[in-house]
């Protein structure tokens, strides 16, 4: 006797739901059902997720999220003469929120890891170089994670801009060993700010 299952369209919504970060199997068929409950929300979702997906890009200049060419904050010419260089484009936020630093941007798209074959060439090192001879920062601060690869990955900059007539600084203390960009409140991202030192 077969045992009764799903339909396979359900299932398939539940597998792709499932790979979502953080989302399990028991999560990703709750919200499934959710979904088929209502054709409403169904709608909705499918428009808001194909509205995002055409109308939100990369900034050609700091690789943040942006519906034109250029980010606000690219465009916005009050800012500092500053670039803080982060991981992701995500890592940006935090730092805006913390209400400390008025400068530019700068996310790499990812950081230096050799067991998962990601090298220069595979982040947007050359874009940051091309910026940095387009424009005199007077100060880059190397905002990448403190684990290993974010500490291999500001050493290769470092390197790569210690020819340069400008200062480099990484985050002060604040931000925890191994922690993340995400997962710190504005209070220790104002304190990693406020007290950078040369790198």
């Amino acid at each position: 006797m077969k045992r009764a299952d799903y339909p396979e369209p359900f299932r398939i919504l539940v597998r792709e739901l499932r790979r979502l970060p953080g989302v399990g199997p028991r999560s990703a068929e709750r919200m499934a059902l959710w979904f088929l409950e209502d054709e409403e929300r169904t709608v909705s979702l499918s428009e808001a997720l194909n509205n995002a997906r055409l109308q939100v890009s990369q900034c050609a200049e700091c690789g943040f999220f942006s519906m034109t060419e250029v980010c606000e904050i690219c465009a916005d010419e009050g800012r500092e003469n500053l670039l803080c260089v982060v991981e992701r484009a995500t890592d940006i936020l935090p730092i805006e929120r913390s209400g400390v630093f008025f400068g530019h941007y700068h996310a790499l798209g990812g950081r230096l890891s050799p067991l998962e074959h990601i090298g220069p060439e595979d982040l947007r090192i050359a874009e940051l170089m091309e910026r940095l001879e387009r424009r005199k920062f007077s100060e880059v601060i190397l905002a990448l994670n403190t684990d290993v690869e974010g500490e291999a990955t500001s050493n290769y900059l470092a390197d790569m801009l210690s020819s340069r007539t400008l200062r480099v600084t990484r985050l002060a203390q604040g931000m925890p060993a191994g922690g993340g960009l995400e997962h710190a409140d504005e209070l220790t991202l104002a304190r990693a700010l406020t007290g950078r030192r040369e790198k």
